[in-house]
């Protein structure tokens, strides 16, 4: 960040912490995105968020080619520097050596001097070179903060004072759909230009199912439209007495209704609903805001990097080296449109990508400009990934990022059909006999293998290369757990929990990933976190590490 000196002005002390906030300026985030636009790269959302992902790049010069810029605005640990004993004048000192500080601090006395000061900076706001939503009051005393002290982290002396969110009406001019990375299907409204906390707004998101039949909004609609947070749009409500009518007086526009496919793929769509907690009786409340989903998760392209970077992840097909940042520029490049497709990449293939990826981001290194072009990484993702082609059926079942099918499903799955192509086949009514899986489980399984592209690159794996053990299911099992049901959770420090589940399986045990009514009884090792609660809640039987181990050793699987 350019903003921050390399060497400090004057006396500065021989250890100094500055603690501050990162922003971006409005004029510099519209430059970025212009110049992103010209060459085909990534435009920003807006600048808060630019600046926080901007922080979060581990490569030092995708951060320093953004926008960013800094302000000061208190200190960590010092040495060798008696504090001012104002807030202000340590502003003031930080200003002295070569710290930018906000021009628009200043000194108010009393609570009509800080009201004051609200409404002036009010008053200005759109017009400052940066994006605020209120502004902060601190005690000036340093010896009264001190006294006061700390809240938890939040300081007793600085009060925030948020700037109310500002409204303007508009039209909606249509009402498309949004296809999210992880399958949601999100409404957006598209409207008539309007300005709204100094940025003109055209889309205002609808959120969900539930929030825009809440709203009712329609095509033609007059609407109230605020940035929430003062960053993304939303419709607060609809002007229903300004809704455009036809001839006989009804309105001109239907309810808006989901697509029964995927505007992205075209595969189906699904209801689903978030489970909000587990009551006592062993039932279960929903959130509210049912999303509808995509099932086409391998194979739709809005999904594509999401689906890719959980199929390469260690608890799948453990593809080492292959990060984010990788896949994103296989997507982004064209070299990828499915998980199958990392089968066929070259070694020519991950080193064009890097060369194309450097190039648009602006950080081509200097080794690479005199012609010197490291290539031992692109080698070891090639190994990497052929390695990856033999796996198990529970992996590979858990890569396909099947909704609600994590680890422990995976591996019943596999255990009771023993092979893959009757789990395909299986209908919702066939999945049920499955031990944990439930009715709303079984429909996404049979959602997802249902749908003719899921299927396809199922067999595109198949032909790639990859291959999997099958065997004979393995229905019921012999063991002093025969018929139990036992679920783990939290660290074991003695053995991981893979270790744990397969030999309690051995013992007859069905090991399942979630609580219920039937569970026999838990197995909570350190940091164990819900599914103790619930257990505790529907008065399951919770064994510890210690426990376990002892039942391990007295009854060795054999």
């Amino acid at each position: 960040m350019k903003a921050i000196p390399l060497r400090l002005h004057g006396q500065a002390p021989p250890v100094l912490e500055v603690r501050g906030e990162v922003y971006m300026p409005r004029a510099g985030f519209e430059a970025y995105n212009a110049r992103m636009r010209a060459t085909g790269g990534k435009v920003l959302a807006n600048p808060r968020n630019g600046a926080a992902g901007s922080l979060r790049q581990l490569d030092p010069r995708l951060a320093a080619a953004r926008p960013l810029s800094f302000y000061a605005y208190g200190l960590g640990v010092t040495e060798g520097w008696p504090l001012p004993p104002r807030h202000s004048q340590m502003l003031q000192a930080l200003r002295g050596f070569g710290f930018p500080v906000s021009p628009e601090v200043s000194v108010a006395r009393g609570v009509q001097g800080l009201l004051d000061y609200y409404a002036a900076i009010g008053a200005r706001r759109d017009g400052l070179p940066y994006d605020i939503d209120g502004v902060v009051y601190k005690l000036d005393d340093h010896g009264q903060q001190k006294a006061m002290g700390f809240v938890s982290r939040a300081p007793r002396w600085a009060i925030a004072h948020k700037f109310p969110a500002q409204e303007q009406l508009t039209t909606v001019e249509a009402i498309e759909i949004q296809v999210g990375r992880t399958g949601a299907l999100t409404p957006v409204a598209r409207l008539a230009p309007v300005p709204v906390a100094g940025v003109v707004v055209t889309n205002a998101t609808l959120h969900n199912a539930d929030q825009i039949a809440r709203l009712d909004v329609r095509v033609g609609d007059t609407v109230i439209v605020r940035r929430a947070g003062d960053v993304i749009p939303e419709v607060v409500r609809v002007v229903e007495d300004q809704r455009p009518l036809d001839a006989t007086g009804e309105p001109l526009h239907a309810p808006f209704e989901f697509p029964a496919v995927c505007p992205a793929c075209g595969s189906h769509t699904q209801a689903v609903r978030k489970v909000l907690r587990h009551t006592k009786a062993g039932g279960i409340e929903y959130a509210e805001g049912a999303a509808i989903v995509c099932t086409g998760g391998l194979f739709c392209p809005a999904q594509r990097k999401q689906a890719l970077i959980h199929f390469a992840s260690r608890r799948a097909m453990d593809i080492e080296g292959l990060g984010e940042s990788f896949i994103e520029a296989l997507v982004d490049f064209g070299y990828v449109r499915t998980v199958a497709d990392l089968y066929v990449l070259t070694l020519e293939d991950f080193l064009a990508m890097k060369q194309r990826a450097d190039e648009r981001d602006g950080t081509v290194p200097e080794t690479v400009k005199a012609g010197k072009v490291a290539t031992r990484w692109a080698e070891n993702l090639v190994e990497s990934i052929a390695a990856s082609q033999a796996t198990m059926l529970e992996r590979l079942l858990f890569a396909l990022g099947i909704r609600d099918v994590g680890e422990s499903t995976a591996r019943t799955l596999a255990r009771h059909f023993g092979a893959l192509a009757p789990i395909m086949a299986a209908d919702e009514a066939t999945l049920c006999e499955v031990p944990d899986v439930g009715p709303v489980v079984a429909a996404r399984i049979a959602a997802f293998f249902g749908e003719p592209h899921n299927r396809e690159v199922v067999d595109a794996l198949r032909a790639a290369g990859v291959t999997w053990p099958e065997g004979a299911p393995q229905r019921s099992a012999e063991g002093p757990l025969a018929g139990q049901t036992v679920v783990l959770t939290g660290a074991l420090t003695a053995m991981g929990r893979d270790e744990a589940g397969d030999r309690l399986q051995a013992l007859g045990a069905k090991v399942s990933g979630s609580v219920s009514k039937k569970t026999s009884f838990v197995v909570a090792g350190e940091a164990a976190g819900s599914k103790l609660e619930k257990a505790l809640v529907l008065g399951v039987e919770v064994w510890d590490e210690a426990r376990l181990l002892a039942f391990l050793n007295d009854h060795p699987a054999g």
